[in-house]
């Protein structure tokens, strides 16, 4: 279960009628969406549905208009400076690791805003992502070329945790993934909510991604068709025929424990 916040707290995350666009292509058109703390929100949906756009937006890597608040405060132009000082964190689809550098180092890279800021626990922090992954502990000398996909992908969520975020979004963590190390992975993105950290998962594979959260939401052509409790949303009519069957498209993970 997530941790529950007070009737009167605002959320981390709002969204308020957020929309981007490519030139005259509307990508996201008027999406309202709300994540609290320590909670896990998936959006779900198929290719070139908005989902990869809208994580961008709220990073601050593409413009868009509408209301964007954290903490209930109003932030006009999200930039990524801005984001990753409020605590905010992205994992891409293709995790841009530096290959040529060790995962050790990779990490450390990862807590750079903190470094630069004064805090200089970095050395700590990697021991705590150990501690989450032990194979990258195993790999820590190991060149982020020679990891495999699984390994390249707990670097990635690693790295991004070296900046202790509040809210950590996650672009197709399980692409190209074994679904015993899309349990593994999800397992550990599961973990995060005892720690207070919030997950924005954006998943094409929806049942592991609803199996994992508490809400979700679905987004067709850039816009939020359904929304509600991922339990909900995994017995929903529509989600099952589209998403859950033989000829939705998905893979569905193995069951956790």
């Amino acid at each position: 279960m997530s941790l529950a916040l007070p009737s009167s707290a605002p959320p981390l995350l709002e969204l308020r009628g957020l929309n981007v666009a490519y030139g005259s292509v509307q990508a996201v058109h008027a999406v309202d969406l709300t994540v609290a703390a320590g909670e896990i929100v998936a959006v779900i949906g198929p290719n070139g549905a908005g989902k990869t756009t809208l994580l961008s937006a709220v990073m601050g890597l593409l413009p868009s208009t509408g209301e964007l608040s954290l903490d209930g405060r109003p932030i006009a132009r999200p930039t990524v400076e801005a984001m990753v000082a409020a605590g905010v964190a992205l994992v891409p689809e293709k995790r841009e690791l530096f290959g040529g550098l060790s995962v050790a180092d990779n990490l450390l890279l990862g807590g750079f805003h903190r470094w630069r800021t004064g805090q200089r626990d970095q050395r700590e922090r990697r021991d705590e992502v150990y501690a989450v992954f032990p194979r990258l502990a195993e790999r820590a000398a190991q060149p982020a070329s020679t990891l495999s996909g699984g390994e390249r992908q707990m670097l990635a969520i690693g790295r991004a945790l070296m900046g202790r975020p509040r809210l950590l979004m996650l672009d197709e963590p399980s692409l190209g993934l074994a679904p015993r190390i899309v349990r593994e992975v999800l397992q550990v993105v599961a973990a995060l909510r005892a720690q207070g950290v919030a997950v924005l998962l954006v998943e094409q594979n929806a049942r592991a991604a609803l199996q994992t959260a508490d809400r979700g939401y679905v987004l067709e052509t850039g816009a939020v068709v359904l929304a509600g409790a991922a339990d909900a949303l995994l017995h929903d009519r529509r989600v099952v025929e589209t998403y859950l069957g033989i000829g939705g498209g998905m893979v569905a993970a193995p069951p956790a424990g």
